[in-house]
C-alpha cells in the first residue's frame, strides 16, 4: 500500500501490498495475482464478503481483461464456497458504484456476496438500524478459508 493509498484511507487497499493492516489482512480469505477475497467487517449476514482488485480502481470499466477474469472467477469460487459452508438458501451478488447506488468504499470497485435465508434478519440493518450476526468474524474465517484453498488449487 503506498502512502497515497493510506491517505485515501481506503479498507481495500489497507488489505493489501508490503505494508498491509493486519487487522485488515486477518479478513482475507484469498489471494490471487490481480484480486483477493475478503470478509465485510460489519456484515449483513455471516459469510458476508466481498471480492475486489488489488489494483484501486473505481469501476469495472477501469478494470483490465485479466482483472476481470479473475474477479469473476473468486466470485464464482465465493458462491460455491458460502454454498458448501452455510447452505444458504440464496445469494445476493452486487455492485454498488458510487454513493446513490448505496456504495460504501466509492473509489475501490467490490462485489459483495451476501447469503440469505427465508426469514433472515437482514431488514433489521434498514428498519432498526441494529445489525443480527450469530457468527463471529473469526469462525466465519475459519469455515470458508479451507474452502477457497481448494478451489484455488484447481483453478
Amino acid at each position: 500500500m503506498t502512502s497515497a493509498d493510506r491517505a485515501t484511507g481506503c479498507i481495500f487497499c489497507a488489505a493489501t501490498g508490503a505494508s498491509a493492516d493486519p487487522e485488515r489482512e486477518a479478513l482475507v480469505l484469498a489471494r490471487g495475482d490481480r484480486s483477493f477475497v475478503i470478509l465485510n467487517l460489519y456484515p449483513y449476514n455471516s459469510g458476508h464478503l466481498m471480492v475486489t482488485p488489488n489494483r484501486h480502481i473505481g469501476s469495472l470499466a477501469q478494470a483490465q481483461p485479466e482483472e476481470l477474469d479473475e474477479l469473476i472467477r473468486f466470485t464464482r469460487d465465493a458462491e460455491i464456497a458460502l454454498t458448501e459452508a452455510y447452505q444458504p438458501q440464496g445469494i445476493n451478488v452486487g455492485i454498488n458504484l458510487g454513493r446513490p447506488a448505496g456504495a460504501g468504499v466509492l473509489d475501490h470497485v467490490h462485489i459483495h456476496l451476501v447469503p440469505r435465508w427465508n426469514g433472515d434478519t437482514n431488514f433489521m440493518s434498514v428498519i432498526g438500524n441494529t445489525r443480527v450476526l450469530p457468527e463471529e468474524l473469526g469462525e466465519t474465517k475459519r469455515r470458508l478459508q479451507p474452502i477457497f484453498e481448494r478451489l484455488v488449487r484447481q483453478t
